[in-house]
């Protein structure tokens, strides 16, 4: 659910039309109303992929266990890296991969040919759903740029001057289109509604359109003339409602389709007394009207997900974030297929304008010409025309595919007529599209490789249970949720990372030079630490502590990383602040990469040198290097007393001279035993290495210690995270 969910709310959220708690309220009402629309999906667990009646109710029990299982250990995957999926597609593959295994199992057993699977499983209607799902990739990215193109050329990026003249017709064609679809369509799904209701409404469908057509035209009309209210906004709510009640009545099924399908299929069994191994399900090719009860239990369940769930915001996003107009910190990395769709998008374009007549482009480049914003970090990711959009396409899109009674991808529409609508909205610039193009091909990467790994693991798990016994389940389980765990805090450290950027980003002139403090006082605190590690993981062959030390310097190398991307957006936002602080902050990470690489020489090598299981220091080279770490530890723990303190200790330049001193006395001492060929080769290299390193290190510390000097002001003990520099044994 916590990734199905955010699929209606990512152009709310991303326009910013109302508060986050408003956008909620509307979609958890349109989750619940829409959840009555399921029934008729139901039927796609019990007899959309497989042949009930060619299974006994202790194979359908293992093949419905086995999806279910999959299920949670698949989407909580995705969930985790915040990467949006599709339980549509889950489910399908699931059922599909699960019925394939007992199906093969029983043939095997039974002495048929591979030939006979076809009888155990619905061939034409799995084929049917799967290209059904797969074919609304392409066309919910090109009906939303369409739609979207057009919309940009009525509308402009100054849409306050046009919605005057088209708002009120454009926004009563776009809800009577939301209105007949989810009400007119999905009504025919509903258990409380009549026959004669559904007939009547299929009698009278046109009539009932244009009069919702004309209503809806005239009210927004009103509304917008006489009341000067923004009708964009109530399209979007409208939208977010709908496609909630869209998404509740197409996907419901995903949710609680495969439990109430074998709960039905336990109470019809235990009713028959006959063995499991010997009740045939063919019951389950009967209609289908799902109790309204249980369907108001899953759209509550839905609800409450929505509201708790702090995977669904990872996932929410990611497509906001590939849509958002204008530069941000890109998530993904281009690709070679990526650079190559970038440039042929561009010489096509070229050639594009070359035909095109000047008065249509410099009609389309007036149309075309955007605000200019403010650089808040708060801004919208987009307008409300796009959101408007991008809501109005998806749920007509869905809404028509529940009313087919065919499991469409809210997904796969939702996500695809959001990057048409970028696209066509040009939100993908020269300097963005490299990034958002590899970001949309990974998504869509994933999406396939939902299907091949739902169908493989949920078939494994069923072959196993079919083949030694149900009761592996218990085995089953605790592994997958050993795999949620890792996965829970995986996402955790995931959002720890996420809130430090977003930390660093809104620094004010009241916590510049504290954070800038803090971020020095911490650099010089794990320098001395890696490198004490390093050193004592080398002299004492420890490969853990080693490991240990290149994981912890990964990570703070990611951080380093994290922190250049948010700089930039930093120094934009804050224009309020003095350009010398901001300076400072430049210097400052200019000084840390330097470290990094310093750093990384020591961490790696110590760590190959071992790996490699060279032989380790000798005794008189494990002296000199303990004799080098000490001091270098000392020299360490004086800056951070002079960044807690300036006034209590004695001068930077004067320590670190002699610090330097110190290490050049060892350096040469070090060469006369290189000369006499006292030392391994290996080693002897080694250790040259190291107190060059160390010497940039020093050199290093003085400079980002000067920085926080020139600042001038105490750094508050409370703002700072301590790290242990124990000096060696």
């Amino acid at each position: 659910m916590s990734n199905d969910a955010v699929n209606f709310l990512n152009s709310a959220i991303g326009s910013k039309v109302a508060t986050r708690r408003t956008i909620m309220i509307v979609a958890s009402i349109g989750i619940f109303i829409g959840a009555t629309f399921s029934s008729g999906m139901m039927e796609i667990a019990r007899k959309g992929i497989f042949n009930p009646e060619y299974f006994y109710f202790s194979e359908i029990m293992i093949i419905f266990l086995a999806v279910m299982v999959t299920d949670i250990f698949l989407l909580d995957l995705f969930n985790t890296y915040g990467l949006p999926t599709s339980t549509t597609v889950s489910i399908v593959f699931e059922l599909l991969g699960a019925a394939t295994a007992v199906s093969i199992f029983k043939i095997y057993h039974s002495g048929g040919g591979i030939q006979n699977i076809s009888d155990y499983l619905n061939g034409s209607s799995a084929l049917l759903i799967i290209a059904g799902i797969f074919l609304s990739i392409g066309i919910a990215f090109i009906i939303g740029a369409i739609v979207q193109f057009i919309s940009r050329l009525l509308f402009t990026f100054h849409y306050e001057k046009k919605i005057m003249i088209v708002g009120g017709i454009w926004s009563g064609l776009a809800l009577s289109g939301l209105t007949y679809f989810l009400l007119f369509k999905g009504i025919k799904g509903a258990s409380f509604v009549s026959e004669d209701f559904i007939l009547m409404v299929k009698e009278n469908t046109l009539i009932l359109v244009l009069g919702a057509a004309i209503f809806w035209t005239i009210v927004m009309q009103i509304l917008v003339s006489a009341y000067k209210i923004n009708i964009l906004k109530f399209v979007v709510l409208f939208g977010t409602f709908s496609l909630a009640m869209a998404f509740a009545g197409n996907d419901l099924v995903n949710f609680i389709g495969v439990p109430i399908a074998g709960l039905e299929s336990y109470q019809l069994w235990s009713q028959s007394g006959v063995e499991a191994a010997d009740y045939s399900m063919e019951i389950l090719r009967a209609p289908v009207q799902t109790d309204s009860l249980l369907l108001v239990i899953g759209g509550g369940v839905m609800i409450v997900t929505l509201w708790f769930s702090k995977k669904a915001r990872s996932v929410t996003e990611t497509e906001v974030n590939l849509g958002r107009d204008g530069s941000i910190y890109e998530r993904f990395t281009p690709n070679t297929l990526s650079r190559s769709i970038v440039r042929g998008a561009i010489a096509g374009m070229n050639t594009t304008v070359k035909i095109l007549p000047n008065t249509w482009k410099e009609k389309m480049q007036k149309n075309y010409k955007e605000k200019r914003k403010n650089s808040s970090w708060d801004n919208p990711a987009f307008d409300l025309v796009r959101a408007s959009v991008n809501l109005t396409m998806a749920g007509i899109l869905i809404s028509f595919a529940t009313s087919l009674r065919l499991p469409l991808s809210t997904t796969y529409v939702s996500f695809m007529v959001a990057m048409g609508t970028s696209l066509a909205d040009r939100a993908w610039g020269r300097n963005s599209a490299v990034y958002r193009i590899s970001g949309v091909l990974s998504v869509v990467g994933g999406w396939f490789m939902t299907a091949l790994i739902a169908f493989l693991v949920s078939g494994t798990f069923a072959f196993l249970m079919v083949t030694f016994d149900i009761k592996l389940i218990f085995v089953i389980l605790p592994l997958v949720g050993l795999v949620i765990f890792f996965n829970f805090r995986l996402h955790k450290q995931k959002l720890i990372r996420k809130q430090e950027r977003e930390t660093f980003i809104e620094i004010s002139e009241n916590n510049v030079e504290d954070y800038l403090s803090n971020s020095i006082y911490n650099t010089l605190a794990l320098m001395g630490k890696l490198t004490n590690q390093s050193v004592q993981g080398l002299v004492n062959e420890d490969l853990e502590l080693l490991k240990h030390t290149v994981k912890a310097y990964k990570k703070s190398l990611q951080k380093l990383e994290d922190w250049n991307g948010q700089l930039y957006q930093a120094i934009k936002k804050n224009k309020h602040i003095q350009n010398s602080l901001l300076k400072d902050h430049i210097r400052c990470y200019d000084l840390q990469q330097d470290m990094m690489q310093s750093l990384s020489w020591v961490v790696k090598q110590c760590a190959k040198h071992v790996r490699n299981s060279h032989e380790p220091p000798s005794g008189l080279m494990t002296r000199r290097l303990n004799r080098v770490l000490k001091r270098f530890l000392d020299y360490q723990r004086f800056l951070l007393k002079k960044i807690k303190d300036p006034n209590k200790v004695g001068s930077v330049k004067m320590q670190r001279k002699e610090f330097q001193s110190f290490l050049n006395d060892v350096m040469e001492s070090h060469i006369s035993t290189v000369q006499n060929d006292e030392v391994d080769d290996i080693i002897g290299k080694m250790l040259i290495g190291l107190i060059l390193e160390i010497k940039d290190m020093s050199a290093i510390s003085e400079r980002l210690v000067t920085i926080h000097l020139v600042n001038n002001k105490q750094l508050r003990p409370e703002n700072l995270r301590q790290a242990s520099l124990s000096p060696p044994s």
